[in-house]
């Protein structure tokens, strides 16, 4: 079994904790590009994500790398179902924001680190703690609670987990590097995302170029979507499945908090909701610790 070196599990460490923090700050960037429909948000991510991601590349001299990935079948085929979970978490996230279901998407993405461990332990041979299972369960109650005495299945939520979820292991299982892989994700987007570009621009209701603000926010749509992408990818390849897992709770702890700034309705359900699953972060946290403190196996 290949052993992560210290030096690699410190770096993963602090690209998987970049990559939360940018994403715990998405829903501001979101609520103020509003006036745009979802889908055309969606599309100008990945089509500016595209010459973003080049530059990256060649600034890293990994065009060599990239060819290299496109040339192997597998690689390719596990890239594509990687960028068709990406958008439809993307995609689905965006529309969640612009109705006003910010505490939806912070609870998909607080579920998300359990489906993690329940994927790590089902896929990877690791085990589920009592703590972790503790966590696990805590967060079922809570989803129960919101569905039934809130009324509102969390559908967003789930499917925003579970995409998610998807992507992370399809990364995880792909030897290819950060960026490479990022970059061909992207690539096998383009084409889709340029298509329905060009078609809102023939029926005249393309938004981009109607307001220069919206315009160059949606052209930063590709620095914002790649970095915290390429440092969980970087990350994904040197830690845990369940450590980043646990680092995810940054994320949407912080997007939870846009939804109060933002004001959006916070009812009892989702305070009992919430409660529970913030308690299944805290033991998470303790187990983490707990197993950091443990002298290390040789």
């Amino acid at each position: 079994m290949n052993r992560l070196q210290p030096t690699d599990s410190r770096a993963g460490l602090i690209s998987g904790l970049s990559a939360y923090l940018m994403w715990g700050l998405f829903p501001i960037y979101f609520v103020a590009t509003k006036a745009v429909p979802a889908p055309e948000i969606l599309a100008h991510r990945i089509l500016w994500s595209l010459p973003f991601g080049l530059l990256i590349l060649l600034f890293r001299r990994q065009i060599g790398d990239t060819i290299k990935a496109i040339r192997k079948p597998r690689t390719l085929a596990l890239l594509a179902l990687a960028s068709i979970s990406l958008a439809a978490n993307w995609g689905v996230y965006i529309y969640a924001i612009q109705i006003e279901q910010i505490f939806q998407g912070s609870l998909g993405y607080y579920i998300n680190p359990l489906i993690y461990v329940l994927v790590a332990v089902l896929f990877f041979g690791e085990r589920l703690t009592r703590l972790q299972g503790l966590a696990i369960a805590l967060a079922c109650i809570g989803v129960l609670v919101l569905t039934i005495y809130g009324g509102q299945f969390p559908v967003i939520s789930l499917f925003l987990a579970v995409s998610f979820t998807i992507y992370g292991v399809l990364r995880k299982l792909i030897d290819v590097g950060a960026m490479p892989g990022l970059f061909i994700e992207v690539l096998v987007l383009i084409v889709p995302a340029v298509l329905y570009l060009g078609w809102l621009w023939q029926t005249d209701t393309l938004v981009f170029g109607t307001d220069q603000t919206l315009s160059w926010l949606m052209v930063a749509a590709g620095p914002i979507t790649v970095l915290p992408l390429l440092a969980f990818a970087f990350a994904a390849r040197r830690i845990r499945l369940s450590t980043l897992g646990i680092l995810q709770f940054i994320g949407p702890t912080m997007q939870f908090l846009c939804g109060l700034y933002f004001g959006e309705p916070f009812t009892t359900a989702h305070a009992v909701c919430f409660t529970l699953i913030w308690v299944g972060v805290v033991l998470f946290a303790l187990d983490g610790w707990r197993a950091s403190r443990l002298p290390s196996v040789q």
